[in-house]
Order: structure tokens, then C-alpha cells, then sequence
């Protein structure tokens, strides 16, 4: 029986953060009442001429430059022919022949995946389907809020060889967006949309088979689930003697199947053509230069810089910087925690995995919106150094500022959770354990190693857990000998 080897490229839309649309000058905002972010220009009407959106063409610019793509000086809009009824002018500005950024990739954990352009365009609008939650009634609506957003399309090569792969590849670029502030990568709100073109062939054959294109799918789990379910589709088909046909598909999310949507339309379908009302779009080399002096830090250049200065683990580092707002809270807690100590960072680094990460997980609120700040975990920290808690109750207490937003010293003094260091009554309540269990203690020196777990309890016990444990630990080594 043949193996059949997938190739898979994925074509992301990626809507622009700017504050109005394309075209015009109606806002780019996620949620607004239906229709209610329109105009002329994006609706459509005879007459009305579309205006460039500056601010579109320097994100696309940034985000050519973070993926390593050339940046053309030139590049053309053209119109795309095609009938939708969330397409109110009939066609759409896109970018064909001559798009503003070529060539370009993206280094994953599982390989390295090429780009073969990104092109700046329009978005479409939003059809609502009966008995969705946004349409309750029997027919489908038309929303064109959407309708003229800044959209950017990167289309890479065929270099991706497993469903695992394409999450990795979609993962990252997400990242990159997030960090360069072109995207907000919402995939639930849309903004981030991708398309998956699958194909597979008997292993030893070079020349790719028919393709088929898997539109919208909106998650990571989906694309992984889509792209799984389609490579065992296309190898069932073959196995059984069919023809893979060339078509456009859709993912449905509760049977987690693709399903025949139309046929695939070539280029030619489109009857693409340059866009009469737009000059061709010109850059100057200063443009590029001042968006190339602009580019922020980005996360694998931050992850190695963690790793170098802070001497933190390829995985602590990876962990951090996942997330934009994860990073910023990192670096916003080094600076308030105001040392250069390294054993220091990596404890609250490890904090921060571990609980700050925890609390997020669990409350599913991203880190920039709980109510943990980088001083609250700052000062947390300070507080484990000074002997004030203990690391246990750190724990808890930033699952008390979590639930509250009080100052961590407002709630140690509420709870009573001050930890007592004073080396003095420390030794007194230790030497009087010692003292009322004099068995226990002529055990220990005879070598039952164990019964210092015992003297230590005691102590914990008599201080309701309060005493600090490593000060507690040197007390009773050295009572003990005597």
C-alpha cells in the first residue's frame, strides 16, 4: 500500500490595526451595529473613489521587513472580478501581478517555510446566516462594516509537509504580527483568517497533484483539525482509484470535516485588471528606511536576548515571549524589581510561568487585563527576598490579588500572613521544642536523620507556618548539636 506524502501552503489574511478603513475614512472597529461603519466609498456607490489609507502601506511595510520579504517600490492595485452579495461593488482592490512585498519566510521548530508575497487589499463584508447568533431569522444578512477593511495577504510557498507544521508556521507568523502592532491576531473576531491549500501524492513522486483550497478557518485547532481531515479525504480518494478534484472547501467545525463549497477558480476567472481609480503605488527608499528604523524588537531577536542576558533556558525563554503581552509584563516586572541579580530573574521568571500564567489560564483573562500588575509581582518578589513571606504564600497571595486588586501588603497584613524572621524568638520557640522532646532529639544525633523533619513541624506548628523555613532550618542545626 502507498504512503502519500501532504504539501500543504497557507494563504493568511491578516486584517491592518488602523483606525479607519482602506479606501475611506469610515472606522475599522470590531463590533459596531450592523452597517454602521459604511459609507459611499466601502458600500460601493456609483461615483465614489477610493482614497489610500497611509497608514496600511507603512504596516504592510513593516510586516515585509519582519519577515525578511523585498519590498517593491512599485507595486499596482487591480480589481478582482467576482459576484458576492457581501461585495457590494461587484469586484475587489486587490493586488495581482505586481504586489508590495515578494519573497520572504518564516523559521519554525519544525522547518523553515517560505513566502512568496504578501499583497495589500480589501476586506469583503460579513454574510449572517439564519439561526446564527447574529441572525435568528430564516435568511441570510449582509453586514459591510467589514467591507473595505485593510486586509494583508501572505501566501506562502508549498513548504509545509504536516498539519503540526502549519499550526507551528501560523503560530509564529501571528506572533510576529502581534509584536510589530500591525495585527491584533484575533482569530475569534476574524482578524486573523486563514486559507489552506492541501495536497498529497504517492511517496517517491515529485510532480504535486490537484490541490484543494480549505477557505476561513479561524483557529489553530481548526486549521490542524481541516488540514488532517482533508490529507485523509485526498488519500482515500486515491487509494480507492478516484481524481482528487480541484475545488474550493469548508471546514464544519461540530462534524470536523471539510465539505465541497464550488470549484476552484483560476486567476483568469477573476478577469483581474488595474485598478483605474488608484495610481500605481510608488515608495521612496526613505519611506522603507524610516519604517525599517521604526521596527520594533522582534520575538525570536527578544527570546535570544533573555537567554543571553538573563541566562535563561531556550524553553523559559520560548514560554516568555509567545506573547507580546507576556514579554511586556516580563520586562515591566524586571524594571520595577529593580535588580541585576540572575538567580533572582530566573526565580521571578519562574514565578511567572508558573503562577502569574497558572492565574491566566484559569480565569481565561489575557495578563494585560487581570488584576496582577508587573509591581504587584515585583513587589511579591521583594517581599520572598526580604523574608516577609515565604514562597508558598506567594502563591496564594497573588491568587488573592488576582481576585481583589489590593497591594500585596494590604492583604499579607489582612490575612496575617507576615512571615516571622526574627532570629531571636525564632530561637527561643525552637529551643523549647527541643527541650519537651528530648527522645526525639538524642534519635536524631544517633542518626535518625529524619526526625529533623519532625523539629522542624513543630516549629511551623508553633508559629501557625509563619516562621521563615531556611532561617528555621540553620536555628535547628545548630541547637541540635548541643
Amino acid at each position: 500500500m502507498s504512503t502519500f506524502i501532504p504539501t500543504i501552503g497557507l494563504e493568511v489574511h491578516a486584517q491592518l490595526s488602523t483606525e479607519t478603513k482602506l479606501f475611506c475614512r469610515c472606522k475599522n472597529q470590531f463590533g459596531q451595529k450592523p452597517n454602521h461603519s459604511t459609507c459611499p466609498v466601502c458600500l460601493g456607490m456609483p461615483g465614489a473613489l477610493p482614497t489610500l489609507n497611509q497608514r496600511a502601506i507603512e504596516f504592510a511595510t513593516r510586516a515585509g521587513l519582519a519577515l525578511g520579504c523585498d519590498i517593491q517600490i512599485t507595486s499596482v492595485f487591480s480589481r478582482k472580478n467576482y459576484f458576492y452579495p457581501d461585495l457590494p461593488k461587484g469586484y475587489q482592490i486587490s493586488q495581482y501581478d505586481k504586489p508590495i512585498c515578494l519573497g520572504g519566510g518564516l523559521d519554525t521548530e519544525l522547518g523553515r517555510v517560505r513566502l512568496t508575497r504578501i499583497h495589500v487589499e480589501e476586506d469583503a463584508g460579513k454574510l449572517l446566516h439564519g439561526d446564527s447568533k447574529a441572525n435568528q431569522s430564516e435568511g441570510s444578512l449582509v453586514d459591510l462594516n467589514r467591507a473595505g477593511v485593510p486586509l494583508i495577504e501572505i501566501v506562502s510557498e508549498p513548504d509545509i509537509s504536516s498539519p503540526e507544521q502549519a499550526v507551528a508556521y501560523l503560530k509564529k507568523l501571528r506572533t510576529i504580527l502581534r509584536y510589530i502592532g500591525v495585527c491584533d491576531g484575533n482569530m475569534e473576531e476574524g482578524s486573523l483568517r486563514c486559507d489552506a491549500n492541501v495536497s498529497v501524492r504517492p511517496e517517491g513522486e515529485t510532480k504535486l497533484r490537484t490541490r484543494a483550497e480549505i477557505k476561513n478557518i479561524n483557529s489553530f485547532r481548526f486549521v490542524q483539525k481541516a488540514i488532517e481531515f482533508e490529507i485523509a479525504r485526498q488519500t482515500e480518494i486515491y487509494k480507492q482509484g478516484g481524481e482528487v478534484l480541484q475545488e474550493t472547501r469548508l471546514f464544519n467545525t461540530d462534524k470536523m470535516a471539510t465539505f465541497s463549497m464550488r470549484s476552484k477558480e483560476e486567476a483568469n476567472d477573476y478577469r483581474y485588471f488595474p485598478e483605474p481609480d488608484l495610481q500605481p503605488l510608488v515608495l521612496s527608499q526613505a519611506f522603507i528606511a524610516d519604517i525599517s528604523a521604526s521596527m520594533p524588537e522582534l520575538p525570536d531577536d527578544r527570546k535570544q536576548r533573555y537567554m543571553q542576558t538573563y541566562q535563561l533556558s531556550e524553553y523559559d525563554a520560548g514560554v516568555i515571549t509567545a506573547e507580546k503581552e507576556i514579554s511586556d509584563f516580563f520586562e515591566a516586572s524586571i524594571e520595577r524589581y529593580q535588580t541585576d541579580d540572575i538567580k533572582k530573574i530566573k526565580k521571578l521568571t519562574n514565578t511567572l510561568s508558573s503562577e502569574v500564567l497558572r492565574i491566566v489560564k484559569e480565569t481565561n483573562t489575557p495578563i494585560d487585563r487581570i488584576q496582577i500588575s508587573p509591581a504587584d509581582l515585583a513587589e511579591t518578589m521583594k517581599l520572598i527576598d526580604a523574608g516577609t513571606i515565604s514562597g508558598k504564600i506567594a502563591k496564594e497571595l497573588l491568587d488573592k490579588i488576582a481576585q481583589t486588586g489590593l497591594a500585596p501588603m494590604q492583604i499579607i497584613e489582612k490575612e496575617g500572613w507576615k512571615q516571622e524572621s526574627d532570629p531571636d524568638a525564632l530561637k527561643k520557640i525552637a529551643q523549647a521544642i527541643i527541650d519537651a522532646n528530648p527522645e526525639q532529639k538524642q534519635q536524631y544525633l544517633a542518626g535518625k536523620d529524619k526526625l529533623f523533619g519532625f523539629f522542624v513541624g513543630q516549629v511551623m506548628k508553633e508559629t501557625k507556618g509563619q516562621a521563615n523555613p531556611s532561617l528555621i532550618n540553620e536555628i535547628l542545626k545548630e541547637l541540635l548539636q548541643h
